[in-house]
């Protein structure tokens, strides 16, 4: 699986989509020679995402960590932002690079997801929004994070970073708070290389937006906004074109890849899977287990290394939790505090290899050496591990 032209199974290995049509767009780029500034295939790739999402507006942009950052911005805040811990740490960068402070909050043990009852009890005088995240794609209590927000007067939006292509109470991610952010990075579900989306039901907001994206542009040399350059490029545009014919094949991939690691890992002692919820859209991106070292007779760091000398990258997610790196750890009101569930989830969570890059060989080969690993450290005798097709 790791020869001299085989390059390793890692979490991340980027999706294609159709090359033949990639090329084909490639191919008109060059004959417009319009390569960026509101090019014709981000018009085309903003109304396959509307139409996608079921949203009015879902603006692409050259990243997501820059347009968390315009969505500061736009929506005026300051002061305080709450953040779970449990994140990426563009998350609460973008709110520290905005000259604000990201407060961070702790999470439940079962979902990941920041826990409402302690974002309630973090709001001050200072606070101004809500940041959730939508953690392996799953919806971060939207209903019950607005009523909060309305109760306190605050700003409500998410990182959906993972969460393309997931729903929520029959409604596709993108829809909810006063806006939501895409990543399109090249690790994820749907990729454009690098880039992102700003999705909204706001038109006062996405008309601020697009000014800001663009140096506050309004005409060819009328600055009317303060803005900076968020755009995406054609070539980016090409990438996420393509990639929309593969969508249904791809989650077909991520689901078969689930479903494989599940029957032959669930039962195993001390793993426990991070569950999708059979009954809401998902695109299965990430396959997450948590070891509880006391029951499996080995350390998820352990067990990490044993694969890691076989080729296969398996990675840590969100180790040590944002509040202890810096600049948080260092600042007063964000580093320090104890969460205690962030902690231990980021002592034990483990991501495995998926999507479209792996094969169901490699799965089953993943999940033979973990069983394996964990059968000697406990002396069971694991089941063989099953291919699926």
């Amino acid at each position: 699986m790791t020869g001299n032209h085989q390059p390793p199974l890692m979490v991340g290995r980027p999706n294609t989509g159709n090359r033949q049509m990639f090329d084909r767009l490639v191919d008109g780029i060059f004959e417009r020679r319009w390569f960026t500034n509101n090019g014709e295939l981000v018009n085309q790739l903003e109304a396959r995402l509307c139409g996608y999402l079921g949203v009015r507006h879902c603006i692409p942009v050259c990243n997501a960590t820059v347009a968390l950052q315009i969505v500061c911005q736009a929506l005026d805040l300051g002061g305080e932002i709450i953040v779970p811990a449990f994140t990426f740490v563009a998350t609460p960068h973008s709110v520290q690079w905005e000259g604000h402070t990201p407060v961070f909050c702790d999470i439940e043990p079962t979902t990941h997801l920041m826990d409402p009852d302690q974002v309630e009890a973090l709001i001050t005088a200072r606070t101004t929004a809500i940041l959730g995240v939508h953690v392996w794609g799953r919806a971060c209590h939207p209903a019950r994070l607005q009523a909060i927000a309305d109760r306190h007067g605050l700003a409500l939006y998410f990182d959906a970073a993972h969460a393309f292509g997931c729903g929520h109470d029959g409604k596709m991610i993108g829809n909810f708070g006063r806006c939501e952010v895409f990543s399109f990075h090249a690790t994820k579900f749907f990729n454009t290389f690098e880039g992102g989306a700003i999705a909204t039901n706001d038109d006062e907001l996405a008309a601020r937006i697009r000014l800001m994206i663009n140096f506050g542009f309004s005409n060819i040399d009328q600055v009317v906004h303060l803005g900076t350059n968020g755009k995406m490029s054609e070539i980016h545009a090409a990438m996420g074109l393509s990639c929309f014919d593969s969508l249904e094949r791809i989650l077909a991939i991520n689901r078969g890849h689930y479903d494989a690691y599940r029957s032959n890992l669930e039962g195993l002692p001390g793993v426990r899977f991070c569950h999708y919820d059979d009954v809401e859209l998902s695109n299965f991106q990430y396959v997450a287990i948590e070891l509880d070292p006391a029951q499996a007779g080995i350390t998820r760091d352990e067990l990490m290394v044993v694969l890691h000398e076989h080729g296969i990258v398996a990675r840590r997610y969100f180790h040590p939790g944002c509040h202890r790196m810096e600049p948080y750890a260092s600042l007063r009101r964000t580093g320090g505090q104890p969460l205690p569930v962030t902690e231990t989830v980021c002592r034990n969570v483990l991501v495995l290899p998926t999507g479209s890059g792996a094969g169901a060989e490699d799965i089953a080969t993943v999940a033979g050496l973990i069983a394996g690993r964990l059968g000697r450290a406990t002396g069971s005798n694991p089941k063989p591990a099953k291919i699926s097709a």
